[in-house]
Formats: structure tokens, C-alpha cells, sequence
């Protein structure tokens, strides 16, 4: 189900160990709903890419690692360069995870130029506030979030947008938060499941 490397095992260390519970499992579900997506439309990507670049997208959320001047994307984006080389990627790689990462928040990717971040795009916009629901199955939803539960996700999530659209008001967690993201978030059919 995962990728079985030695960078996927070391991401998955990371996210364990900096991520609260929610958005470890947020960035689970990213890959899991981007892989499942990336197979239902045949686009070939690199899965132990795209595994690492949505298990460490959200690095630049958290307290450890927010920068207080790089738009969280971007940070992340740096330390998952740091990652990639200290796990011995070619610093082209690492470079590709810098990215994944930063594009996640920016206009839509094609996934003909760009798999990985097409992927990364869908399955997060998806998560954060329901864009594509047509794309997953009621039975999908259930089953992901039987496994890895939301854990009150979308309040958490809007939480750390709000804090950061507060501090840098020109990034793109802050052009969200003027487009109401708190009433996409819930509006998100994931967010009206029931828990598990």
C-alpha cells in the first residue's frame, strides 16, 4: 500500500514524530486519495516521490518548523530538500520534492508536465474543502476515515490558515482565508461523516 524505501519509512518518522495526530493522518489520507485518484485516471507517478512530498507537506504548519517569514508551503517545501539529500537523493530530486510541495498551494498543474503535484493538488483541495467529490466513491470515503480518522481536522486545519494569514498576510493560506476557506472547510462532505 505504501512505498516501502528507505526515504518513505524516514518521512513517515518525521510526519510521526512532528505532526499532531490530525494532520499525520491528513497527510496519509493526501497520499492514499492521491494515489487512488492517480489510478482510477492511468497517470504514471513516482510513488516514493509523491509518498514523501504528501507526508511532509504540512511541515511548515507546525511549530517546530513554521517559518515566520516563508509562506508555510515554501518552508515545508526547504525542509523536504533537507530531507531528500540527507536521505542520499540527488539534490534533483530533492528539488523535485521542494516543488510538489510549494505548488500544492498554487494554480492547478497539469498532470501531464507534472504528475506528483497534480496529485498532490487534488487530493489535498479535496480534503481541505471537498473540490473533486465526484472523484471518490461514498464507499472510499468510508473507508479511508475508518482508517485514518479526521480527528477534527478542519478545525485545526483552519486554525493554523488563520494564524498564518495573520502573520503573512501576502501568501496563499491568507488569499484562502479571504475566499472563505472556514465555510469550504465546512461544507466539506468529509467533514459531515460521521466519525469512526
Amino acid at each position: 500500500m505504501f512505498p516501502e524505501t528507505p526515504a518513505a519509512a524516514a518521512a513517515l518518522s518525521v510526519a510521526t514524530r512532528f505532526y499532531s495526530p490530525a494532520l499525520l493522518n491528513h497527510c496519509v489520507r493526501s497520499y492514499l486519495w492521491g494515489a487512488m485518484y492517480g489510478a482510477a485516471h492511468g497517470i504514471a507517478f513516482d510513488d516514493e516521490l509523491y509518498y514523501v512530498s504528501a507526508l511532509l507537506h504540512d511541515l511548515g504548519l507546525t511549530e517546530a518548523f513554521d517559518s515566520h517569514r516563508l509562506p508555510f508551503e515554501e518552508a515545508g517545501g526547504q525542509l523536504a530538500w533537507v530531507f531528500g539529500v540527507a536521505t542520499g537523493w540527488p539534490v534533483e530530486r530533492a528539488a523535485r520534492a521542494t516543488e510538489i510541495i510549494t505548488l500544492h498551494m498554487r494554480a492547478d498543474v497539469s498532470p501531464d508536465s507534472d504528475p506528483e503535484s497534480h496529485l498532490l493538488q487534488v487530493a489535498t483541495s479535496w480534503e481541505v474543502v471537498g473540490r473533486h467529490p465526484e472523484e471518490f466513491s461514498p464507499d472510499a470515503r468510508a473507508e479511508m476515515l475508518a482508517r485514518y480518522p479526521r480527528l477534527g481536522f478542519g478545525a485545526e486545519f483552519l486554525a493554523c490558515f488563520e494564524d498564518q494569514a495573520e502573520r503573512k498576510p501576502d501568501s496563499a493560506a491568507a488569499a484562502s482565508v479571504r475566499n472563505d476557506v472556514a465555510g469550504r472547510i465546512a461544507a466539506n462532505p468529509l467533514e459531515a461523516s460521521p466519525p469512526a
